[in-house]
């Protein structure tokens, strides 16, 4: 490479840094506002520098205008994130797994905005296989920009996954994201005792190709060399340092 050209890419590379400084700048202070809102519990907080919301969310490329899905919310962590950023210029919805955030966070002050969405789902433990099961999935919602889901893929059969991902697939714009964070597993390491709530990022990635997306992009924020893969992720010496992938799709 010449040193014209060396000189064109880094001017080049230092603009792409520049223009994304300068947009980043709105969202991650409205996220950095929504992680530190009074009411947000300090069992939250606690997790922030393991979870890193400002950075996954940044990788994920999310705005404060778009519509954005989060699957299977459980608590609410990131619903109490999430909510307050899209509430002026956006629109949230949560789907499947709804209860426990209905029941808590969506009767809050402040988080009335946020829509909860009948996937007609039929979520349910099937203790034969230890994993929950899915029947048809809908989400009856058209030309989302994203669609998130936070350690929960790990939980269902793959058939149950397709079901699933069909549905993201089907509620997304063309150019929607679908942005995923799991527990990791060995690749093609067979299930046994310990790897239950562990995926294989690979045959997520195989998966997601299946379903028809469009692979963007992986992160190792949450990358964790102290993690074998060996353990249960509930195990004490495991939990809160889960190796984790962090992988980005986009609808074509």
């Amino acid at each position: 490479m010449t040193a014209t050209k060396m000189a064109r890419l880094v001017a080049t590379s230092l603009l792409l840094v520049a223009a994304h400084a300068a947009s980043a700048g709105p969202i991650d202070a409205k996220v950095q506002a929504a992680m530190a809102a009074e009411a947000r519990p300090q069992a939250d907080r606690d997790r922030d520098a393991n979870r890193r919301p400002l950075e996954t969310l940044s990788f994920f490329g999310l705005e404060d205008d778009m519509r954005v899905l989060e699957l299977i919310p459980g608590g609410g962590w990131y619903t109490r994130i999430l909510a307050p950023v899209l509430a002026d210029n956006g629109k949230l919805y949560v789907s499947m797994g709804t209860g426990r955030v209905s029941e808590g966070v969506l009767k809050e002050p402040g988080f009335g905005k946020v829509t909860v969405v009948d996937a007609g789902d039929n979520m349910r433990r099937d203790d034969t296989i230890g994993l929950y099961v899915v029947d048809a999935v809908d989400f009856g919602l058209t030309n989302l920009d994203m669609v998130l889901t936070f350690r929960n893929l790990h939980n269902f059969n793959a058939e149950s996954r397709k079901k699933m991902n069909d549905a993201v697939f089907r509620s997304l714009k063309q150019g929607g994201l679908y942005g995923v964070v799991d527990h990791t597993r060995r690749h093609m390491q067979a299930d046994y005792s310990e790897n239950r709530r562990r995926l294989d990022p690979v045959l997520v990635i195989k998966e997601m190709l299946d379903a028809g997306f469009e692979f963007v992009g992986y992160s190792d924020l949450h990358y964790r060399p102290d993690d074998e893969l060996v353990y249960e992720v509930g195990r004490h010496t495991v939990t809160g340092n889960t190796d984790r992938f962090t992988l980005l799709f986009r609808k074509p």
